[in-house]
């Protein structure tokens, strides 16, 4: 991708530019499995934690029960999660990813770390470890993410 000049007259937006062409790499990825980056997220998430409750995965995508229930169930008619209510507690209901689901997702780490390389392949090593700890030291006094 070709940067307007006015793209690269700061730091910030520099690194904007690179986390643009991350998250690019990583919808791309996505939809080639023919998913949504909001359904391959909370799969990536219930491969990571299963049996995650409806509630949990609301806040982590920060949208409503409803969205997350829509969402699921287009992800159930796929085969690709199953919701199984608690025993004893019907009203709560734990949500898991498929072997079905489980496989659309994979290979996504993998995938991003290429994409990392590709990135970065202008740096040699020593150059790499020195954005790395120049990274760090910026972002130590920075707020960091929440995740639920």
């Amino acid at each position: 991708m070709d940067a307007p000049d006015d793209m690269l007259t700061s730091t910030l937006e520099l690194l904007r530019w690179i986390g643009w062409a991350q998250r690019k790499a990583g919808e791309d990825w996505i939809r080639a499995r023919d998913i949504t980056f909001e359904q391959g997220f909370v799969l990536r998430q219930l491969v990571r934690n299963p049996g995650s409750i409806q509630r949990d995965l609301a806040q982590l995508t920060r949208t409503s029960a409803a969205s997350v229930s829509s969402l699921l169930q287009g992800l159930e008619r796929r085969g690709l999660v199953e919701r199984r209510t608690e025993p004893g507690n019907e009203r709560s209901k734990r949500v898991y990813a498929t072997e079905a689901g489980a496989e659309v997702v994979s290979g996504f780490d993998s995938a991003m770390a290429a994409t990392e390389e590709s990135v970065l392949a202008p740096l040699d090593q020593a150059e790499r470890a020195t954005l790395h700890d120049l990274l760090t030291k910026v972002t130590a006094e920075l707020p960091r993410p929440t995740r639920p």
